[in-house]
């Protein structure tokens, strides 16, 4: 009598699909390695720029440089209604003391930026020396929007003011000479922005100057400034035209601000940049009295000394795609399964989803002593060679093996191009996607999803 095989088991039946929902709830989970190493990436970054505050805290901050400046005060007449003892009302005339501000109507700026690298711990920390050089002018010094009397201007107390952001910066004295005399910057001054602003006043250096014949004619000035700063270098266009020129042995700078070079050169040799702005372009006007414009300070524009190829965010970077990286590999291993009839064991992909983790967190420690491009190869050949042996003793198939290890390889690739493009990055990864995507149709598509079943070789 012929006997009837057993039914299979619903789990006999449903292998494939049991086994796909597994593989899928181990990509859900993977993820929250990948989100750790995110923040660890986050915290090596803060690391950094701890390092980089310490260091700049006792070598210089980024500079900012506002003027010259001429403020020359006067006394502002006040008219104040007061009652005499008779209770009749008298208007009495009180003088407050208020400085009145001018820009030059020339400034020209030409500065020479020597970088310097600097290292705590495995950080380097880019700083600099920069020698300035400022010649301008300024004519007809008026006060006429101001409506103040001859002889409530103080001409004999006219002084040039410069703000910068960390005097601990200055090298050297700074002598200015001024329609052929000289005299000598102190520290000191203060210029004061309206209630309300961020830091009501900006500190700055002071020296005296002469005014004659009423503020009428040409006042020629010129100064040399011999600074030490971090990272980066900013101006306020204070000229009725402003021309500034920079350049630099550097060779990776980035033009910050509210204004771009009209002109630049990026060499091997470094950088040469120039700027031409006039008062049309800023908001802000050539003259006020008692606050600065609050506009004056978001006017500034200049370069940063940034250290190329940042490995921590092309590692974040990288990162985002972790979720790829594991989906696909699952898939190849899945798709192998089924087509060559072989079994891998749950906890086989487990192990193989943590060492494709651990490549991130070999990628970002590398990457703190080698160049990111050459730490991303190590961790790829690192990775790819210890799923190559895995997958060799889990198949006992060379060839199925190195199909897995190939398509790594592919993926990497894909992943470190996408990390290095910036604006067609999206395009690229999107058409990347759409390739593997059809590929993955392709080879399914003969596969009989309603009978599959994974069997052991």
């Amino acid at each position: 009598m012929e006997q009837i095989a057993p039914k299979p088991s619903f789990f006999a039946r449903n292998a494939a699909i049991i086994k796909g929902f597994f593989i899928g709830f181990l990509m859900l989970v993977l993820l929250i390695p990948t989100f750790m190493i995110q923040a660890l990436i986050s915290e090596r970054e803060s690391r950094k720029r701890e390092a980089v505050e310490e260091v700049s805290s006792k070598w210089a901050n980024a500079q900012g440089l506002v003027g010259p400046i001429l403020r020359i005060p006067y006394y502002e007449i006040l008219k104040v209604e007061k009652l005499n003892s008779a209770g009749k009302k008298e208007i009495e005339q009180t003088k407050n003391l208020t400085y009145a501000y001018f820009l030059p109507n020339q400034l020209n700026i030409n500065g020479v930026i020597s970088p310097e690298k600097r290292n705590r711990g495995i950080y380097e920390i880019v700083v600099y020396g920069v020698k300035t050089r400022f010649e301008g002018d300024f004519s007809t010094i008026s006060f006429d929007q101001f409506k103040v009397l001859p002889e409530n201007i103080l001409w004999k107390d006219a002084s040039i003011i410069c703000t910068l952001s960390d005097f601990r910066g200055i090298k050297e004295n700074i002598e200015l000479q001024w329609n052929g005399t000289k005299s000598f910057f102190n520290s000191g001054a203060k210029l004061p922005f309206s209630e309300g602003e961020d830091g009501r006043f900006m500190s700055g250096i002071i020296t005296p100057v002469q005014i004659n014949d009423e503020g009428k004619g040409k006042y020629n000035f010129s100064f040399d400034l011999d600074l030490k700063g971090s990272e980066s270098l900013n101006f306020v266009p204070a000229g009725k035209t402003t021309q500034v020129t920079l350049s630099s042995p550097w060779k990776s700078p980035s033009f910050v601000g509210a204004f771009l070079p009209d002109k630049r050169s990026i060499t091997e040799n470094g950088f040469t940049a120039s700027w031409k702005i006039l008062h049309l372009n800023r908001d802000f006007p050539q003259q006020w009295n008692n606050n600065a414009p609050s506009s004056l300070r978001g006017s500034d524009f200049g370069v940063n000394l940034i250290t190329p190829n940042d490995s921590y965010q092309q590692s974040s970077r990288s990162v985002k795609y972790a979720i790829l990286i594991i989906a696909l590999t699952f898939m190849a291993f899945f798709f192998i399964e089924i087509l060559n009839k072989v079994r891998v064991h749950p906890l086989n992909y487990i192990l193989i989803g943590l060492a494709l983790c651990i490549f991130y967190t070999l990628l970002v420690s590398i990457s703190e002593f080698l160049s990111f491009n050459f730490s991303y190869s190590i961790a790829t050949f690192l990775t790819i060679g210890l799923v190559f042996l895995y997958s060799k003793s889990i198949f006992q198939n060379v060839r199925l093996a190195g199909i897995v290890s190939g398509i790594m390889l592919t993926l990497y690739t894909f992943i470190f191009i996408i990390i290095q493009l910036e604006d067609t990055a999206l395009l690229i990864g999107s058409i990347g996607l759409f390739i593997i995507l059809a590929i993955t149709m392709y080879v399914s598509r003969k596969i009989d999803w309603e009978n599959v079943g994974i069997n052991k070789a």
